[in-house]
């Protein structure tokens, strides 16, 4: 069962779980488990995908009630005319709040993206974040005794694929879990010390307009048991 956390005539959102696809991709065609046909289902109509969370990623994903609804909201999710709000974990401590501005080129799947063309200019990408919490662990993942890791609140103004992911890379604060653009030492110690196989990346709040009634909404998407171990290992507090 998933968790709804918004439901009218026309849009549902879920808590997406971390691990879970969203709809089915000849990529992956081993997987039986999927939160269109889950929540389809659950719900007995059919859903209608407005964006997408990576696999790993957790938190807030809506769907259109039908095809009509969806045509109307694709567009404003596609020129980002909302506010998204992650929370990740991130190696070493970031001291304060900016604003990354760093293009992404676009990131070619192997097999999908097997005859795209690699010459594509860089796209935009900018996200703001900010530092909200610290620690330092008595584990050591390298040359120093200890480990630094940093609670951050994330804010994409573009859209682009693992932006977020990327661009906490290209800082060198990468996201802990991250397996294509993290750091294995520091994902191991979490594994091994915390239990937490997850990528800590989680869109915890959704800020947008309602389509038909104009109504301001914001939707909120808790965390998980992973994300509320280490909160509590670590003495951290995600206040809204």
């Amino acid at each position: 069962m998933l968790e709804i956390i918004y439901q009218d005539d026309y849009l549902v959102a879920v808590n997406k779980p971390a691990g879970m696809l969203v709809h089915r991709s000849w990529l992956d065609k081993h997987e039986t488990v999927f939160v269109m046909q889950t929540l389809r289902d659950q719900i007995g109509q059919h859903v209608f995908p407005l964006h997408r969370l990576d696999r790993p990623t957790s938190g807030v994903l809506v769907f259109a009630l039908s095809s009509e609804v969806a045509s109307q909201v694709m567009p404003m999710f596609a020129e980002h005319n909302m506010e998204k709000t992650y929370h990740a974990i991130v190696r070493g401590w970031i001291e304060q709040e900016e604003v990354l501005d760093y293009a992404l080129k676009v990131e070619l799947d192997k097999i999908a993206d097997k005859f795209a063309s690699e010459e594509k200019e860089a796209q935009e990408a900018i996200t703001a974040y900010k530092p909200l919490a610290k620690v330092e662990l008595p584990y050591s993942t390298g040359k120093f005794p200890t480990s630094r890791y940093c609670l951050m609140e994330l804010k994409p103004k573009t859209g682009r694929k693992h932006q977020l992911r990327r661009h906490m890379h290209h800082l060198s604060h990468p996201i802990i879990g991250d397996t294509t653009h993290g750091d294995g030492k520091h994902n191991r110690l979490f594994r091994d010390k915390y239990a937490a196989n997850r990528l800590m990346l989680h869109a915890s709040r959704l800020e947008f307009t309602h389509p038909i009634t104009n109504e301001n909404l914001v939707l909120k998407a808790s965390l998980d048991q992973t994300w509320l171990h280490l909160l509590e290992e670590f003495g951290w507090d995600i206040v809204e």
